[in-house]
């Protein structure tokens, strides 16, 4: 099995939901289930077999730390992060070992993605040789988060503003992206309003 790691964003501005009237500082730190968003994608990826766990940060860089403090994590801060998310996946892809494989790009923002949809992710990739990148499908949706393959880390760094994974996905050979399909709808959800983050503790509730 190929050594693969998982870089979680969350550097994030949170602008619309700060704009509709969160809160908190960074949706990221806002609770669910009695925990902030963003510890609830850092445990999915510990519980995978994903290793290292490295975790960008950017704003509100001291709350999403605390908020994610005591767990086994390895933090890089972005201090580009109002560029976009493309500095940031370059800061977190800069701080993988040489050795590993491939990254899985989690999102801060996803709080339902489950370890056991990142080891199907893995485990997809691994299959094939020849791949680039895996992708999740649920109910015939492509979601997150994506598999990269550390062939494309070049042209990762060459992302600008706020292009990201699906960018590359998109230039890619479609035969080159593995599909795994995922019973969890965890890899379509994310929370990005206070709209959406009280709809989820209701449902949740």
């Amino acid at each position: 099995m190929p050594e693969i790691a998982a870089v979680i964003l969350a550097a994030g501005r949170s602008a619309r939901f700060r704009a509709e009237g969160g809160r908190e500082i960074s949706k990221l730190v806002a609770l669910l289930d009695g925990k902030p968003l963003a510890r609830h994608a850092a445990e999915a990826a510990l519980a995978s077999r994903a290793r290292p766990v490295v975790v960008v940060t950017g704003f509100a860089r001291g709350a999403v730390e605390a908020a994610l403090a005591g767990l086994p994590l390895a933090f890089v801060h972005n201090p580009d992060f109002a560029s976009g998310m493309a500095s940031s996946l370059k800061a977190g892809v800069a701080a993988l070992p040489a050795d590993v494989a491939g990254a899985l790009i989690v999102l801060g923002d996803m709080p339902r993605i489950e370890g056991a949809t990142l080891d199907r992710l893995i485990e997809a990739f691994a299959a094939r040789s020849d791949a680039l990148a895996a992708a999740p499908v649920h109910a015939g949706r492509r979601g997150n988060p994506v598999l990269l393959s550390r062939a494309l880390f070049p042209a990762l760094a060459r992302l600008d503003g706020e292009e990201g994974a699906r960018r590359l996905l998109g230039e890619a050979d479609p035969r080159d992206v593995v599909e795994a399909q995922v019973e969890s709808d965890g890899v379509t959800f994310d929370i990005d309003t206070p709209g959406e983050l009280a709809a989820a503790r209701g449902l949740r509730g």
